[in-house]
């Protein structure tokens, strides 16, 4: 009942923006093409089949929205986080190895959100201040941008069109134009790349109309050490599914970790990877091109994502418009994964400045600074097993630094002696 209600709140909110339904199609399909480039990278990498994996991140998020009320504008798609252990998984355990891995991540994250309902957000909240979560969700957009880099070295002139073009629309256009940068930016570089003779037709031309993906439901005798290699990561990507869950509510300014509750997107999430390993496709994440999006649109209707969920799954049975999505050259993804980062790290930024965040004070400055470095340099830790890097460990530094370092408002000794004598200049002056 309470998804129905939240559904037509949202389907009120739609008629007050004045979205009709030709500009919610709109919307929705830029979603898909930010989407698109990264989910089907991590199946493409990891050798499973991209069609179930553009199924399940559809389904994934229709299931992620029904737990979370329809209150939360996320999408989710292939997480990146997964894909060595998947890789490792396959080649001593084999596929179905890989899929119980995924399927006991899942449940890792369920057993988590149930722990998280009992005890509450407040040692959350108190874990991480803006001071913490500012510069992690900075290393979210920072952290990326080598990703950024090579996919943009593919064409740097193709890139740069398509950059040109994204920025160009969101900078100058009006009306429903300026909400949709991110399409009119990837149409008009994959226009740019064909007419350079960069996009092979072929594979399209080739392609039947409808086919179903290739699901495979995963066998259980003999596979379950590969549990090990797999379901251990999902301790380290909720910490990344919080900073993200933060920055969605830092973009749209709402509270999701209060409303509709840390445990319920925790659990979303759970039960979208623990369904993605049961059809045979990667683990489901909170995705940071679509945060960008959001960012940038400033359209933060959660019904704009559930229509782009539908169209996914769609997409996965017709063929020919997945090939030709696949078609995109990587360059084209690459100009607007440029925008789409650096908007991640801006909203970051922005966290601290709204938070008001003094960076005078070295308590500050020094979690801010600390916490950058390791997020952004890609420095790993090795720990019980597990492997911690990235945003991941940069979020574990952040939390230690905040419970360990004491906030005094008078740092050292110097600095009262200097405010003193401030004071009494100030007084001897008011005197003359």
């Amino acid at each position: 009942m309470k998804i129905l209600k939240q559904s037509k709140e949202n389907l009120n909110q739609l008629e007050e923006d004045g979205i009709t339904k030709n500009r919610l199609f709109i919307l929705a399909l830029q979603h898909m093409f930010a989407m698109f480039g990264s989910t089907v990278l991590v199946p493409a990498l990891t050798g499973l089949n991209p069609a179930v994996a553009l199924f399940t991140s559809g389904l994934g998020t229709l299931i992620f929205h029904l737990i979370t009320k329809g209150k939360v504008p996320a999408y989710l798609g292939s997480s990146f986080a997964f894909i060595a252990p998947i890789i490792a998984a396959q080649e001593q355990f084999g596929r179905d190895g890989a899929m119980l891995g995924i399927i006991t991540a899942g449940l890792v994250y369920i057993v988590m959100s149930a722990v998280i309902r009992m005890l509450g957000t407040g040692f959350f909240r108190k874990l991480l201040p803006p001071v913490v979560v500012g510069p992690v969700i900075i290393t979210i957009g920072l952290g990326l941008a080598p990703t950024a880099k090579n996919m943009a070295s593919e064409n740097l002139l193709v890139a740069a069109v398509t950059l040109a073009i994204a920025v160009g629309v969101s900078v100058f256009a009006k009306g429903i134009v300026k909400v949709i940068p991110i399409l009119l930016g990837i149409i008009g570089g994959y226009a740019f790349a064909a007419f350079s003779g960069l996009v092979d037709f072929t594979p399209v031309m080739e392609a039947s109309w409808f086919a179903f993906p290739k699901f495979a439901l995963p066998a259980v005798e003999g596979n379950l050490k590969a549990i090990s290699l797999i379901a251990p990561i999902a301790l380290v990507t909720m910490v990344e599914h919080l900073g993200d869950v933060v920055a969605i509510g830092s973009t749209v300014k709402k509270d999701f970790v209060n409303e509709p509750g840390l445990h319920r997107t925790l659990l979303g999430d759970g039960v979208a990877t623990l369904a993605a390993g049961l059809f045979g496709g990667p683990p489901n994440t909170t995705y940071g091109e679509n945060v960008g999006v959001l960012a940038l649109t400033k359209v933060y209707n959660p019904m704009i994502i559930q229509l782009t969920a539908v169209i996914v799954i769609l997409t996965s049975f017709i063929q020919k418009v997945g090939v030709l999505i696949r078609t995109i050259p990587t360059a084209v993804m690459g100009g607007i994964v440029f925008l789409l980062f650096g908007m991640i790290a801006s909203i970051g930024l922005r966290t601290l400045v709204e938070n008001n965040v003094d960076l005078s004070k070295n308590r500050n400055l020094v979690i801010v600074s600390v916490t950058l470095v390791v997020g952004i340099s890609n420095l790993t830790l090795s720990f019980a097993g597990l492997e911690f890097g990235g945003m991941g460990l940069a979020a574990i530094v952040g939390i230690v630094m905040n419970l360990i370092l004491p906030e005094i408002e008078k740092e050292t000794e110097a600095e009262e002696l200097a405010e003193e004598l401030e004071v009494n200049s100030e007084l001897r002056y008011e005197a003359n």
